[in-house]
């Protein structure tokens, strides 16, 4: 059955041909709804916000541009009512018990970042031969941080032309704005995450050996509290995060202090391997007293070579997207 079949019996109110014209678009947008949005959560609602749209408003699809574009463009404004509007998350208190953190070097402003499993994002379509960006580094956490920092219509913009490669004039009819001003935001755009983005993206592939000795060795140190081995991993210039706590520390000798803090009064973790946003991941269990072990939340680094650039650590409440448990 052709497209023009399907999207003729959907009008008819056919909900499994309107299923099989989306399903293959789902992925790909979802990845798209969470490079905007920054959040798993908001991502998902308001890919569920297109998908019923896109179902109510078939009628008004009129075949000047793909399908794919026109859901793209019901997704990208979705987003943007979302960026525009007041409710987005609200950063936490510091909440470990007993652990007093160092003075962070500055207070994030991107408190509701969320971590996105690689099983979520998977192979997607290339992009148009306009992007700039790799698949892998448009979803790394340091970029999708540094997008969150852009204003909406300038966010929108560089992901539609920058990440997915559509041409000027296809952003333009998306946004309902001109040429010109998609130009335009395109270029502030780039200035600004040219000075925000760490664009040192990992030396090794995922998977490679070198990536696999780094996880090994930082498995091994972070199980073992070995402060010595852990600050032997780390770059000089390390960024440690923690969403959705806003405190940020820069340099290794603030990580240095925070870990200490950390593995003080015998604190001693288990680590399950899991990846997030092309990134090696990690649960985080801590050894309790009666003898399980309690996740405490999901750690995210991002390598350089064979050292550790950037951790971000996110809540427990996340582990279960991973396909982690609460206890072990």
């Amino acid at each position: 059955m052709t497209a023009a079949d399907l999207i003729e019996r959907a009008r008819a109110g056919d909900g499994e041909a309107f299923r099989q014209l989306t399903e293959p678009l789902r992925r790909e947008l979802h990845v798209h709804c969470y490079r905007m949005l920054g959040s798993l959560q908001d991502a998902e609602d308001a890919l569920q916000d297109t998908l019923l749209s896109a179902w109510q408003g078939l009628d008004g699809f009129e075949g000047r541009a793909s399908l794919r574009t026109w859901l793209y463009r019901i997704a990208t404004n979705r987003c943007l009512n979302t960026l525009r509007s007041a409710s987005r998350r609200a950063a936490r208190e510091w909440n470990v018990p007993g652990m007093v953190p160092p003075e962070p070097t500055r207070l994030g402003e991107a408190v509701w970042l969320e971590p996105i499993p690689d099983t979520l994002v998977g192979e997607l379509p290339l992009p148009g031969p306009e992007a700039r960006y790799e698949q892998t580094e448009s979803i790394s956490l340091a970029f999708v941080t540094a997008l969150q920092l852009l204003p909406p219509r300038q966010l929108a913009v560089l992901v539609l032309r920058d990440v997915l490669g559509f041409h000027a004039s296809e952003v333009a009819a998306m946004l309902d704005t001109t040429v010109e001003s998609v130009t335009s935001a395109l270029k502030r755009a780039r200035a600004t995450l040219e000075r925000r983005a760490d664009s040192a993206a990992s030396a090794s592939a995922a998977g490679s050996p070198a990536e696999e000795a780094l996880v090994a060795r930082f498995t091994t140190a972070y199980e073992a509290a070995d402060l010595a081995a852990l600050v032997a991993l780390l770059t000089d210039d390390v960024f440690m995060s923690m969403p959705p706590i806003p405190f940020e520390y820069e340099g290794r000798d603030l990580v240095l202090r925070f870990l200490t803090a950390l593995f003080g009064a015998g604190r001693v973790f288990d680590l399950l391997p899991t990846r997030a946003n092309g990134q090696p991941a990690f649960g985080a269990y801590l050894r309790t007293p009666s003898g399980t072990r309690r996740g405490t939340g999901l750690i995210v680094i991002t390598p350089r070579g064979d050292r550790v650039c950037a951790l971000s650590r996110f809540e427990a409440d996340v582990l279960p997207w991973f396909g982690l448990p609460e206890t072990l």
